[in-house]
């Protein structure tokens, strides 16, 4: 009986990192350094534990009801208010960008909420958990921007944006630094999904 109420140990801490990220801490885009990545990144990690935990209830449906909801009711919205207030020149940047990573957390933590509740055990929950993870975490998306934006003045040498690389590699990457980091990301990703874990 005592496990059913496993998930709160890592959901707590979750929900209370993530109400301080957005809403009393300022938003912001760059990173300081590993510390302030590991920070930020933790409410996504603990809410993968968290899903993986989760007993398979009977009330599957209604919380993946409940979590589509969520979505159109308040992430959704809040893309649209955020976009509105920064091109009407009364917002930052940085407070869309911060709302883009909850974004994609939600997508990440959902699918797995979807594959618990249909029954996958809890290591397999993790394991895709963190593979997803370390997809989000790889930079794919920031090559993909720098090879699809249309850049006024030619793709630029440096992504300079890509803070989550910079702590770790010291600096703006060139692209190759990019490729390679994104790449090793993607490969430990692989590995982790064909890893043998126990089954739960």
């Amino acid at each position: 009986m005592r496990e059913r109420w496993l998930w709160l140990a890592p959901g707590l801490p979750a929900a209370v990192l993530a109400v301080l990220i957005l809403y009393v801490l300022p938003p912001q885009q760059t990173l300081g350094n590993v510390l302030d990545w590991a920070f930020r990144l933790s409410p996504f990690v603990l809410g993968v534990v968290t899903v993986a935990l989760l007993p398979r209830w009977r009330f599957g449906p209604g919380l993946l009801l409940a979590a589509v909801v969520f979505y159109m009711g308040f992430l959704d919205t809040g893309m649209v208010v955020r976009i509105l207030r920064f091109s009407a020149g009364r917002g930052q940047f940085e407070a869309i960008y911060q709302w883009s990573l909850l974004t994609v957390t939600f997508v990440v933590l959902f699918g797995l909420l979807a594959y618990r509740m249909a029954g996958a055990a809890t290591a397999s929950v993790l394991r895709s958990g963190i593979a997803a993870v370390l997809v989000v975490i790889s930079g794919l998306n920031d090559l993909t921007f720098w090879a699809l934006y249309d850049w006024p003045n030619g793709r630029p040498a440096r992504l300079d944006w890509a803070s989550h690389i910079i702590v770790f590699v010291g600096g703006p990457p060139t692209v190759a630094t990019a490729v390679v980091f994104a790449a090793v990301h993607l490969v430990l990703a692989v590995a982790v999904l064909l890893a043998p874990w126990r089954t739960v």
